[in-house]
């Protein structure tokens, strides 16, 4: 078996089978969302030209360096140089050494080459002592061995994988271990919380290394580009909001703060570099007699700024809460660009929820006491478009004007229920400008209860399933 770092070296010796790999990872990167350009590739090819290939860790800093442009980029790219430039193959050396050892000596080979009760908890034991010593080398070799040992599935039928992480997790159940490694830690003078932040952490990358390790092992059996396509996660940037985990929506909360402030100070370069107003001639004509009537420098008269009032109205029913949490977050942080944000969420009733946005709010606590509201927005329980327009006009038309712009979110699954398009044309007539934000793909618009093409005849319905599509929509409209 090779090393990790022979391993890379093996590759090297062949150039077609190199660049082959080169730019099948490239495409990889591609097809999980980075932006790679073959000029990036290209500085790629000259960055590992004058690089050591024994140190696989130099490699992947070196790809990185030319390829990854955000921190949110990184996970991703990680996963797909671990599927494409493994640091092992098989079981590895030093499994596959004992082994082979035992069996030059006649003698059974070690327990831990075993399945069953007593080998599985021998190898909790020896996972809660590398969990308890933070010992990141020997938690890696202890995933590769769980995945072999635990997460073996052989004879599957044809399309199946041999190897489940899934499995090995399930049988491991490392989560389990957490209560007793803290208390042993909190026996060496950590305090409880520091324990806990600890090993919830490093059982958190314990599993992703199982993980990554079933990858692995997939992919020697199908290929790298088979598992890139079905097994490897998009940038977070990029995640679908409505299909995002429990782990992917913390990252975005991270996120999303962020994204607001870099939007807030590219939009003030902006209009500071926008600024100046129409042409005015006179001044112009005058300023050229010092320039023998040659206008060289132009007069412009004051543009007159204008601030636009926003008016959001959120769909947070169970199907778009994801999609509704992180769009209010954005507008909360964004709030300074519009000269007022009035906020509504609906299910099948209207609730205005303008004053969690005030300025000094803090974004965290309003977020949840906004979650808490969404039940103030619901009167029989199933989402009503129509019903909640007609409400909305009812009771607040007063909040629109000529100077407002509606921003509706919602995937427009109205449960058949009349779509009062009436009432969606009265809110856009009396409004500077109207958009719809849909969180659902475009292929899925106008299947099942969705009224995605009614309600985008009236108003311009965009999707936005990620960051990236919000920051683009946000970026475009202000």
């Amino acid at each position: 078996m090779s090393t990790p770092d022979t391993h890379l070296q093996t590759q090297a010796s062949s150039p077609t089978g190199l660049v082959e790999r080169h730019i099948a990872f490239l495409d990889a990167l591609r097809g999980a969302g980075l932006p790679v350009s073959l000029v990036e590739g290209l500085d790629a090819v000259d960055a590992l030209s004058v690089v050591e290939w024994g140190d696989r860790t130099t490699v992947r800093d070196t790809y990185a360096a030319t390829l990854v442009k955000k921190q949110t980029q990184r996970p991703t790219f990680d996963a797909l140089f671990e599927l494409y430039f493994p640091r092992m193959v098989g079981e590895g050396r030093r499994v596959a050494e004992a082994e082979e050892e035992a069996a030059d000596q006649g003698a059974e080979p070690e327990a831990r080459a075993k399945d069953g009760p007593q080998a599985l908890e021998e190898f909790r034991e020896l996972l809660a002592e590398a969990l308890a010593e933070g010992d990141e080398e020997r938690m890696r070799q202890l995933a590769a061995e769980a995945v072999g040992r635990f997460g073996a599935m052989p004879g599957r039928g044809p399309g199946l994988s041999s190897w489940s992480s899934y499995t090995a997790l399930r049988r491991l159940a490392p989560d389990e271990l957490v209560a007793r490694i803290i208390s042993g830690l909190r026996r060496g003078g950590w305090s409880e919380e520091e324990a806990a932040r600890a090993i919830n952490k490093r059982v958190g990358g314990w599993t992703t290394m199982v993980e990554a390790d079933a990858r692995r092992r997939i992919a020697e059996e199908k290929g790298p580009d088979h598992v890139a396509k079905v097994a490897v996660r998009s940038p977070i940037d990029r995640l679908d909001f409505l299909t995002a985990r429990r782990s992917d929506l913390e990252e975005m909360r991270r996120q999303i703060y962020p994204l607001a402030r870099r939007l807030a100070t590219r939009l003030t370069q902006e209009h500071h570099a926008k600024r100046r107003g129409t042409l005015d001639f006179r001044r112009t004509v005058r300023a050229s007699i010092n320039t023998g009537g040659v206008p060289i420098d132009t007069r412009h008269k004051p543009k007159r700024p204008h601030r636009t009032e926003l008016v959001v109205l959120c769909d947070v029913s169970g199907s778009v809460a994801n999609f509704a949490n992180f769009t209010l977050m954005l507008v909360f942080a964004l709030r300074e660009a519009f000269q007022g944000v009035r906020a509504f969420m609906f299910i099948d009733d209207i609730h205005e929820v303008t004053s969690y946005f005030d300025p000094g709010n803090d974004m965290v606590d309003t977020m949840t006491e906004l979650a808490k509201a969404s039940a103030n927005a619901t009167v029989y329980g199933r989402t009503n478009y129509g019903r909640s327009f007609n409400r909305f006009l009812e009771e607040h038309r007063e909040a629109l004007g000529p100077k407002s712009s509606v921003l509706i979110l919602g995937d427009a699954r109205s449960n058949y229920a009349d779509l009062q398009l009436d009432a969606l044309k009265t809110m856009k007539s009396a409004v500077r400008h109207a958009w719809w934000l849909n969180p659902e793909a475009l292929r899925h618009w106008n299947t099942g209860d969705s009224a995605a093409r009614e309600y985008g005849d009236v108003v311009d319905m965009v999707e936005c399933r990620n960051l990236t599509q919000l920051e683009s929509f946000v970026h475009e409209i202000l």
